[in-house]
């Protein structure tokens, strides 16, 4: 007779914690099992989830830190609430494994598997632990990291990339198809980076300046990803430089566009890559083997950006500028350098695809297995 085998997975708010959940839920599918998961109605999870043919089962939890005093008064109450929740889809689905990548959910879900006696597997993609699976950690059976050094035991597989960005082709073979360009990549995530935004336009114009009065320099191609809510204001900054936009008859006009849809594409075309340094995006850059120029969000907690942005700087792979300390002309001068010596970003892509883990979202659903089966023996 033959067992439905089910995993419940936990992840909400950010796509950070969801889109490792979802390649976990794939891979985890394609070998049998049938995968349920619990999130809330207020992150990401809610639309991408369903648009996956994912089940998902919702609760009443959201973030205490930084919400004041208030809000800790409430929170003992809303996360019993929750636990309670999460206990009664555990006992309505009946999961061999439960596993969690981070998010509020993650907390009283956890919880409410080690009270079912489910065995619990946590997931932290950043260098620094999240709250929650700080706390997790206690009581999984098994603790798998993004980074080294996020815990003391643990497994390190990397984080979940789609297979897509792992297949692209070499940083050396990249830049020779195209010597007389270098093209930057700028990224601002589906929320948008409003304060690198507001620099692109001006460093796009010194650049531009530079390499008019220097002929030998190849050009500077730009695609700039601002964010759905920071197109149009973006696009105005662009206007109020003199800076064409969006030309496909000219080479040198930046695109400038919300979002992007193809990433494995983007980061094929990109030579250097300016964003934000969340755990995914830096496996992503990892993955593909792009040289980086990254900017952390300073209002992260525990400030995890920069951990996760130093691990890359330590291996040559980017470089690192905090927001308070970069303007317009430091980043416009970091271009120009790459500029002056391509063969810098053909080495840094190097050591960030050396820093690589192209196979987490098969390792990850390994790990998942050897806990499963222990489970059912």
């Amino acid at each position: 007779m033959n067992v439905k085998k089910s995993v419940l997975i936990m992840a909400g708010g950010t796509g950070g914690h969801i889109f490792p959940g979802l390649a976990l839920a794939q891979e985890l599918k394609s070998r049998g099992y049938e995968i349920q998961w619990l999130g809330t109605r207020r992150g990401l999870e809610y639309r991408l989830v369903p648009e996956a043919e994912i089940k998902l089962h919702v609760l009443s939890i959201e973030g205490v830190r930084g919400r004041g005093f208030g809000a800790l008064i409430k929170a003992p109450f809303l996360i019993a609430k929750a636990v309670l929740q999460a206990m009664q889809t555990i006992r309505q689905i009946q999961p061999g494994l439960v596993v969690g990548l981070g998010g509020f959910v993650a907390g009283p879900g956890g919880v409410a598997a080690k009270l079912m006696g489910v065995p619990l597997v946590i997931h932290e993609q950043n260098a620094i632990a999240g709250t929650t699976n700080k706390l997790l950690a206690v009581i999984a059976k098994k603790v798998l990291t993004g980074f080294p050094n996020a815990f003391n035991k643990s497994v390190v597989i990397g984080n979940p990339v789609r297979r897509e960005i792992t297949d692209i082709e070499t940083p050396a073979s990249r830049i020779q198809k195209n010597p007389e360009s270098i093209n930057v990549l700028v990224l601002g995530g589906s929320r948008g980076a409003r304060a690198i935004n507001e620099l692109m336009p001006e460093v796009c114009l010194r650049v531009e300046n530079i390499c008019r009065a220097n002929s030998d320099l190849p050009v500077m191609k730009l695609c700039h990803q601002t964010g759905d809510a920071l197109i149009e204001e973006t696009m105005a900054l662009y206007k109020e430089k003199g800076i064409a936009i969006n030309d496909q008859q000219s080479a040198r006009a930046p695109d400038v566009v919300p979002f992007l849809s193809n990433m494995a594409e983007k980061f094929s075309w990109a030579n250097l890559v300016i964003c934000r340094s969340g755990a995914l995006t830096v496996s992503e850059i990892a993955c593909a083997g792009v040289a980086s120029i990254l900017v952390p969000f300073p209002y992260a907690i525990d400030d995890h950006q920069t951990a996760n942005a130093k691990y890359m700087v330590e291996a040559g792979a980017a470089k690192l500028w905090q927001q308070a300390e970069l303007s317009a002309a430091i980043l416009a001068d970091e271009v120009i350098e790459f500029l002056k010596a391509p063969a810098k970003l053909i080495e840094m892509a190097t050591y960030a695809r050396s820093q690589a883990k192209p196979n987490a979202t098969r390792d990850f659903a390994d790990e998942c297995e050897k806990l499963y089966a222990v489970q059912i023996a």
